[in-house]
């Protein structure tokens, strides 16, 4: 129906369903009105439906054993197809109210080499759980977008995307997607990390809310100037008692060391292969680092230090790649080039 095409567009949302957080963003509202974890909290034996969001969230590690917190989405992408479905339609309805006779149309943000098996079960899951059309877009493709780089000129623009589940570093130039890959390595592992080292290195088992907080606290990929420390609490893994302990910046830049390569890495191989013109563009126009590993302290410092470019943090790291579903909503020439899915 295009009768009415601008209450049409006004019902437009993207989604940047994250491995860690999913967001929302509304065209009608031209901001972002939702970001909640990707945690869905279920009956263990019904698989009933009891809490998602922060609620679901502030249970894991928590429950008993008849409750189970899962994330439904693994490194990217759809691990549980029904508990994915429920939590996308629990965000509708929270966005929109119980109310929502017209459906939205959505923009879903996926990793660039998700598969044709894994592009149909989200485009699945997002009508079945109310949308009137659904539509994909690359997680770097949109990263670009709401990061403010304009991708439609024949210019090489470089982005990296770090999410909780999968770092997508890409070039773009003319709309697409020019040389690309993604690796399985981000802000899960960091944390994944930091779990390993504390409990090897401290005999203490913590977990990954704690290990969340010491990367966000004092995580860094270069030394600093000055050492910062932090008191954690976890259980001592020799008598099984509540112990306190005290880490270091250092031994967090340590833990997580191995993984912030494997994103450089990931770069290197992009630049390598990036037709000379548009390298050019892009010792000009530098580099450009979206999503929240993004925001590990001197994290675009490091990268500079390997690849000789200058880098750079978007305005809204954490936002960029939802924001830039949203953009793509308006823009056809993008539109045509991605993914259409219809009921």
């Amino acid at each position: 129906m295009r009768l009415f095409p601008s209450f049409r567009l006004n019902r437009s949302i993207g989604i940047d369903l994250g491995t860690a957080n999913t967001l929302v963003y509304s065209k009608k509202h031209k901001k972002i009105v939702l970001n909640e974890p990707s945690v869905v909290a279920v009956e263990r034996e019904s698989r009933k439906v009891l809490a998602v969001g922060n609620e679901a969230k502030e249970m894991l590690g928590k429950t008993p054993d008849t409750i189970v917190a899962v994330k439904p989405l693994s490194e990217g992408v759809i691990a549980d197809y029904d508990i994915t479905e429920a939590m996308i339609k629990y965000f509708i309805k929270k966005v929109f109210g119980s109310y929502n006779f017209i459906m939205p149309e959505i923009m879903i943000c996926v990793p660039i080499d998700v598969t044709g098996v894994e592009k149909r079960a989200v485009l699945e899951a997002a009508i079945s759980a109310g949308a009137k059309r659904a539509y994909l877009i690359e997680e770097a493709r949109a990263a670009a977008l709401g990061s403010g780089l304009d991708i439609a000129v024949p210019e090489g623009n470089m982005i990296i995307d770090i999410g909780g589940g999968s770092t997508d570093v890409a070039v773009i130039s003319l709309g697409g997607t020019v040389v690309s890959k993604t690796i399985r390595t981000a802000g899960n592992n960091f944390d994944n990390d930091i779990i390993k080292y504390v409990k090897k290195t401290h005999n203490l088992l913590i977990g990954d809310k704690t290990a969340e907080e010491i990367k966000i606290r004092i995580g860094t990929a270069l030394p600093l100037e000055e050492e910062e420390k932090m008191t954690i609490k976890g259980r001592d893994l020799i008598i099984g008692l509540p112990k306190t302990v005290e880490i270091t910046s250092e031994e967090v830049r340590e833990a997580i060391n191995d993984s912030l390569m494997e994103v450089v890495d990931c770069v290197k191989y992009v630049l390598e292969r990036t037709p000379p013109e548009l390298a050019a563009d892009i010792v000009d126009k530098g580099i450009v680092m979206a999503g929240g590993g993004s925001l590990i302290r001197n994290f675009p410092e490091m990268i500079a230090k390997y690849t000789n470019l200058n880098v750079k943090l978007a305005e809204n790291p954490l936002e960029s790649v939802v924001k830039g579903a949203g953009l793509a909503l308006d823009q056809l020439n993008i539109l045509r080039k991605i993914e259409k899915a219809e009921r």
